[in-house]
């Protein structure tokens, strides 16, 4: 059992738990997730680590309340217990020290959360972070004030204006290609934003990080719903990613196969 010791709301369906797990704060790594269940017979749900506290002995993990299985995660409160949590699985994020140039950081929605561990590690490595954080209105914007004690820079996007800028996650990133170099984009968040993120880099030659983590299911390679074309070949996000080239997805492929999940 691992117990829930602390919960906020960001919004009516999204969820912080601060769960205690010691060994897996200890080894988690940018990048990495974990399967959740709740309750015997359970489904079992992969999440991505949004942050990790190696002397408390906890990792942080923000969850959507979708379906079933996530609703019941969601209405959990400190005290309570997650009836199992294994990992850290995934491969980690490939951390680099850019001489060359500046890291622009590009998440929406709760794709926020996964990014977050990956801005503090390329700020840590000694970076320049540009942070651009995108969200359909002002509430869905989750975790600025973290983003913003490690990122140099952050540029706020909402579709309807209510905060920052109004526009799409790209007229933040492609601002900061127009006006300096940058040596690398990470972007994490709704399928369809990152095939538009990638679309743009790749016009501007700019390597591209993505983490297709929304896709998959099992989380250990044996159901095959989470396959996806990355440069011609078959891979298994969960065992192959969570991360990949942006450039060489297939997001067609990526969310027909997202769509058989959608609720009738």
């Amino acid at each position: 059992m691992f117990k829930i010791l602390e919960k906020e709301y960001f919004s009516e369906k999204v969820v912080r738990l601060v769960v205690d797990a010691p060994e897996v704060a200890k080894a988690r790594k940018p990048g990495h997730f974990v399967i959740v269940r709740c309750g015997e017979g359970g489904e079992r749900i992969p999440l991505t680590i949004a942050d990790a506290d190696t002397t408390r002995g906890s990792i942080t993990l923000v969850i959507q309340a979708v379906g079933e299985s996530t609703q019941k995660i969601c209405a959990l409160n400190p005290g309570d217990t997650l009836t199992d949590l294994v990992g850290p699985l995934g491969r980690a994020t490939a951390i680099s020290k850019h001489d060359d140039g500046a890291v622009v950081c590009c998440g929406g929605g709760v794709g926020v959360a996964p990014l977050l561990p990956i801005i503090k590690a390329m700020k840590a490595a000694g970076n320049r972070v540009v942070s651009v954080l995108a969200a359909r209105t002002k509430d869905l914007i989750i975790l600025e004030d973290e983003v913003r004690r490690h990122s140099d820079e952050v540029i706020i996007m909402t579709d309807d204006g209510s905060y920052g800028r109004k526009g799409l996650v790209t007229a933040g990133v492609e601002e900061v290609i127009q006006r300096e170099k940058v040596a690398e984009v990470v972007t994490i968040g709704p399928a369809v934003m990152m095939k538009f993120v990638a679309l743009l880099t790749k016009k501007y030659e700019v390597p591209t990080i993505c983490s297709l983590n929304t896709i998959m299911v099992d989380g250990t390679g044996m159901c095959g719903a989470c396959r996806v074309t990355v440069g011609g070949k078959m891979r298994f996000v969960c065992v192959d990613g969570p991360e990949f080239d942006a450039h060489q997805v297939d997001f067609d492929e990526m969310m027909t196969r997202m769509r058989a999940y959608d609720n009738k």
